[in-house]
């Protein structure tokens, strides 16, 4: 008898044994494609050496130092790296252990900042209905994730959602791509009047929405004229990309494809690659210059945060992911991934949509095509596709709600950079494979 609390208590899992490249091996021996990378989390696949000897290396010299007592060389090299690397402005680096805490520090350091430059009435979180960013109070708070947030909401802080911008369902017909991003953009110009800029700390959003819509990208403009709106009312752009960020979506930072910069960014996931916990949060020098120059103070912290042999292994992936150049492959592999659903799927009865980035694809599963009209709730059309792919030994990520947190299908694939065209065609054949078993 387990005496582990599982995810799942009526579900009985099967033992991983071993990783090698994109696939995962139980201890029946049974090999599985990891087309999801867990939840686009493996960029690297699971048996990279670099990393590997980045940790054991570090190991020998100091597995943990409290960051209350010491900084460490890895943790100031992995931040001096993902600063060159970053959007415009943003210019200091807080280390976490994951993608909820990253949440969690980039609202703290948001409510801060307000409170250190004499505005502490500002204090309302606006984001967007079918975003997700976490799963802590705060950062579940803040998404849009329904089904999530439901049995928790007598614990959450009080937050305002937006439509998100979503045009397979909700650009009107007649209406241009940028029509359609401007109106829904224009949302949260109408949100903040309606709360009183005076009140308003945040915007924030996923850049491409990942689990919770499945690899739903913005059309051109939108986030442009999102970042006008939050400068021309003094509201701060907290961009999470700790699913779609890393190079995940073919660039690494996926905001860099809409040509903006935020005021802070969460990042997570891919940074570590799953070889350690890891995440960060980094913010402009002028939300920094706030804190020093104000209390000098961060009010906010996690004994792991700033951990050397997460940082030596993030740092390893950031390399690999940078000059190791699999952020270029990202996209390349990306293209051909695209190509190769569009051929498999792109008239299939049940599939509505294939859309994302990079490697960061999604799939729209409906009951009728030409109307959109999703699957029946009841008949839980996601969870059969996951045990189908899993069975035929594809890992992938299908979930429920897309539309409105009750309605929709989708499959969400996030496979790891290093697949190569005959692992793609694999990836597609067992999806089909999957599908047809389900549909």
């Amino acid at each position: 008898m387990s005496h582990i609390f599982p995810r799942n208590c009526k579900i009985a899992l099967p033992q991983v044994a071993h990783g090698d490249g994109v696939y995962l091996f139980d201890t029946e021996g049974k090999r599985y494609l990891d087309g999801s990378g867990g939840a686009a989390v493996s960029c690297l696949g699971h048996s990279d050496p670099d990393v590997s000897a980045a940790i054991k290396a570090q190991l020998d010299r100091v597995a943990f130092a409290h960051t209350g007592f010491f900084t460490s060389q890895p943790a100031e090299a992995l931040a001096d790296k993902l600063v060159a690397h970053a959007p415009e402005g943003l210019d200091r680096v807080y280390l976490v252990s994951g993608g909820s805490e990253a949440v969690e520090a980039a609202l703290k350091l948001a409510r801060q900042y307000f409170i250190e430059t004499g505005q502490p009435e500002r204090h309302r979180v606006i984001a967007r209905r079918q975003s997700y960013h976490g799963n802590t109070l705060g950062a579940l708070a803040t998404g849009g994730n329904m089904w999530r947030r439901e049995p928790f909401a007598p614990l959450m802080i009080e937050t305002s959602h937006i439509a998100p911008c979503y045009a397979y369902r909700d650009q009107q017909k007649g209406e241009t791509a940028w029509d359609y991003g401007q109106r829904v953009a224009n949302e949260l110009e109408a949100e903040i009047c309606r709360l009183g800029p005076e009140n308003v700390m945040a915007f924030v959003a996923e850049p491409v929405v990942g689990a919770t819509a499945g690899a739903v990208p913005p059309v051109e403009g939108y986030f442009k004229r999102i970042r006008e709106i939050c400068d021309h009312h003094g509201v701060l752009l907290i961009l999470d990309e700790i699913m779609c960020g890393m190079g995940r979506t073919g660039t690494l930072f996926a905001c860099e494809q809409d040509g903006i910069s935020p005021d802070i960014i969460t990042i997570a996931k891919g940074l570590g690659a799953g070889y350690q916990p890891v995440g960060a949060m980094l913010c402009t020098g002028h939300i920094y210059d706030a804190i020093e120059q104000g209390s000098g103070f961060f009010q906010h912290g996690h004994t792991y945060v700033g951990h050397p042999t997460a940082a030596a292994a993030a740092l390893a992936v950031l390399t690999r992911l940078t000059d190791g150049g699999l952020v270029a492959r990202a996209q390349e592999m990306g293209e051909k991934l695209d190509t190769a659903l569009r051929a498999a799927f792109g008239q299939h009865p049940h599939v509505g949509d294939i859309r994302g980035r990079g490697l960061f694809r999604g799939l729209e599963l409906v009951e009728d095509r030409e109307t959109k009209r999703p699957f029946p709730r009841e008949r839980a059309v996601h969870k059969t596709v996951k045990r189908a792919a899993f069975e035929a030994g594809l890992i992938c990520y299908p979930m429920g709600g897309t539309i409105d947190g009750q309605r929709g299908d989708h499959i969400l694939l996030a496979p790891p950079f290093i697949l190569t065209d005959t692992q793609t065609d694999e990836l597609v054949t067992k999806l089909s494979t999957a599908l047809g078993a389900t549909l």
